[in-house]
């Protein structure tokens, strides 16, 4: 079971993570005694005035001392790394247990002008998003938003099938690429945005063709002199003259290098904390379409993109050695380091530039499929959906459907097809699960739609234009009723339909903010009207009167209900969906249930 596989992990990891911390404590120890101990020595050697044994001691303290400094590095990195691989693991119990995790919910995507988000808890807290969402950069979670605000193409959908499918079977890829980037749920940057804008930035460019090529010749020019003064004639005066311009000539540059070297700093520490998920996208061997495509997105000739993020870490700190002032000025005096390694970043820079633009669209996608390749692998028991083509005149059928956000010991299972009728007409009484069946068929499709496996047995269905009415509201700042909301809310159901034979509408109680004469002549009037033109998807109603549409439009509109059964005077509501139309209501049942006796007529 993989819950078991993730409480593993957990238990590892923090075995591996106490070990790893013991081992961090160990080695600031021994640097301390380096230190202190080293500082002894070398006080006990000044004391023999051994000049040799000084410098080997200082020597040996020094390299001791660097590789302890790397030591705790790269100690510190495996923690970390730990770290985040352990957040991961608990945040799958965690969502699983409480429906809340470290990752984003989606609540800045929530539109009620959307044709269904809103309807259909798509994003925001305890939503469809909130439960599918692993991926930590904003690029990412904007990705997987388009893919639940519009259905792709049936390749299209098709492929990421394929891909998630690929995924899924990988956890220990799949995880290690998701906590490469955890630490993205710190960041408030879009880091394509970001990277973009500094890659324009005119503080970005350095030098003049003539620059190149002296900074070039430059190591020649003082190899040469030194070698003439040395071998044929001392030119010492103008070598040493020589060297004083070019330090003159880097100070006088100064600021100009240390504002590039800021801005390069910052871009360098983006790229870098990115190198290691790109790596991983890199090295593994792709089987899928798709997947293999994104991966050919980051090769470049001969060299991966990750490489290449590497190579301008490298690049920044060799630029960094100015920052020591004798070893700066050294480095100015014989090479122009400043000038060889600015004009090195700007050379990346352009080399490197759209790719590792693209890099960031990559990774983005790959984060969008493993979050479907984590919904799949943590329910084995749901569907991969089964994609048609409109011009097949298919129908959709599903068995077994339940509601993604339901738990499964609560939730309850039905079958449906539209294969004989174009409009379902549900009545039934309160509460009696109307409306969450339409949710459930509306978000299972948004799943589909997005390449995802859906909570059925199985699901059938050609690609709608969905679009719902169910949660209409009035608007206190725009001085909208609730009817006049409702009135734009149908237009705008009509107005899609019309143009949009693919359409698949989900409404739930039309025209709520009216009499109930007013609000059944209207409903009725409304269903005809999508009759006319051809109209596709369900209809909730309380109105009993309506379920007569069946016998004048046979063919296109057919009854289901949602019913109460009274046992010994209690309501049992077992929530399936029956061929129909309702005959037992309950709002007299549930009034006398307070204490209010209901008049019969």
């Amino acid at each position: 079971m993989i819950y078991q596989k993730y409480q593993d992990h957990i238990q590892q990891s923090g075995e591996e993570i106490q070990q790893l911390n013991k081992r961090i404590n160990q080695n600031s120890f021994a640097r301390l005694f380096v230190i202190l101990g080293g500082g002894a020595l070398l006080f006990y050697s000044f004391q023999l005035n051994n000049i040799l044994l000084v410098l080997m001691l200082t020597i040996g303290i020094i390299l001791i001392f660097v590789f302890l400094i790397n030591r705790q590095a790269k100690l510190e990195r495996q923690r970390d790394d730990k770290l985040a691989f352990l957040k991961i693991n608990e945040n799958e119990i965690q969502l699983k247990d409480t429906r809340q995790g470290i990752y984003d919910n989606g609540q800045t995507f929530e539109n009620n002008q959307h044709p269904y988000t809103a309807d259909l808890d798509v994003f925001g807290p305890y939503s469809l998003f909130a439960m599918l969402n692993r991926a930590a950069t904003a690029l990412g979670k904007s990705t997987l938003a388009s893919w639940l605000m519009a259905a792709g193409s049936r390749p299209s959908i098709e492929s990421r099938q394929q891909a998630v499918a690929e995924l899924e079977n990988d956890l220990e890829w799949s995880q290690h690429f998701q906590s490469k980037l955890v630490f993205n749920l710190s960041q408030k940057i879009e880091v394509k945005a970001f990277l973009g804008r500094y890659f324009q930035d005119s503080g970005l460019s350095f030098g003049t063709p003539l620059l190149k090529i002296y900074v070039t010749l430059v190591p020649f020019i003082m190899l040469a002199l030194t070698t003439i003064s040395i071998f044929v004639y001392p030119l010492w005066t103008y070598l040493g003259g020589l060297a004083i311009i070019h330090l003159l000539w880097t100070l006088a540059m100064a600021g100009k290098v240390s504002l590039f070297s800021s801005k390069i700093d910052k871009v360098g520490q983006v790229l870098a904390a990115y190198a290691d998920g790109l790596a991983l996208i890199e090295g593994k061997a792709f089987n899928t379409s798709l997947t293999q495509m994104l991966q050919s997105k980051l090769r470049m000739n001969d060299t991966q993109l990750s490489n290449a993020f590497k190579q301008l870490a490298q690049l920044i700190n060799n630029l960094d050695a100015r920052n020591n002032m004798l070893v700066g000025s050294l480095l100015n005096m014989v090479f122009l380091w400043d000038f060889k390694y600015v004009m090195k970043i700007v050379h990346w820079k352009s080399q490197y530039e759209a790719n590792i633009l693209l890099a960031f669209d990559v990774i983005a996608e790959f984060e969008a499929l493993n979050s479907l390749a984590i919904l799949k692998r943590n329910h084995p028991e749901w569907t991969l959906p089964q994609i048609l083509d409109h011009k097949d005149n298919v129908s959709l059928a599903t068995t077994h459907i339940a509601h993604p956000l339901i738990s499964v010991k609560t939730s309850v299972v039905n079958d449906y097809t539209n294969e004989n009728h174009s409009i379902a007409l549900i009545t039934g009484s309160n509460m009696a699960g109307k409306s969450t069946f339409l949710r459930t068929i509306g978000i299972n499709a948004v799943l589909a739609y997005a390449g995802a496996v859906c909570c059925a047995k199985s699901f059938r269905l050609p690609i709608y234009h969905l679009i719902s009415y169910m949660r209409i509201k009035d608007s206190l700042n725009e001085s909208t009723s609730t009817f006049k909301a409702e009135l734009d809310r149908m237009r705008f159901i009509l107005q899609t339909v019309e143009k949009d034979k693919q359409s698949f509408f989900l409404i739930d109680e039309m025209l709520r903010g009216t009499n109930s004469v007013d609000k059944y002549l209207g409903s009725r009037a409304i269903i005809r009207k999508l009759i006319a033109m051809e109209g596709q998807g369900m209809v909730a109603t309380h109105d009993l009167q309506l379920a007569s549409l069946e016998e004048e439009y046979s063919g296109k509109v057919q009854n289901y209900h949602f019913d109460i059964q009274v046992v010994e005077g209690e309501m049992l509501f077992d929530y399936k969906l029956k061929n129909g139309r309702c005959t037992i209501f309950n709002a007299s049942m549930l009034l006398k249930g307070i204490g209010i006796d209901v008049e019969k007529v």
